[in-house]
């Protein structure tokens, strides 16, 4: 099934080199978020906030074919 996976910030370092050029990624049916993010080696301890579709989401959401996904890092700033 095919999302769309933003990093964003700190976090684009860990988009994996074959799906850098691509608005769109291929992962395996039923996996949730926290899969997705295991499966890349993003650290869950690095993530702050996860949008899917626009709607603001655990990580133990199960995505859908189509979703699009948003993933971001704790902000700091004054």
């Amino acid at each position: 099934m095919k999302i769309e996976l933003r990093l964003y910030a700190s976090l684009s370092r860990y988009m994996p080199e074959q799906w850098k050029n691509s608005s769109t990624v291929e992962i395996r049916g039923g996996m949730s978020v926290e899969e997705l993010l295991e499966s890349i080696k993003v650290p869950l301890d690095a993530v702050k906030m996860i949008f899917v579709n626009g709607i603001n989401v655990r990580e133990d959401r199960v995505l859908g074919d189509g979703d699009r996904v948003g993933v971001f890092p704790p902000v700091a700033g004054g």
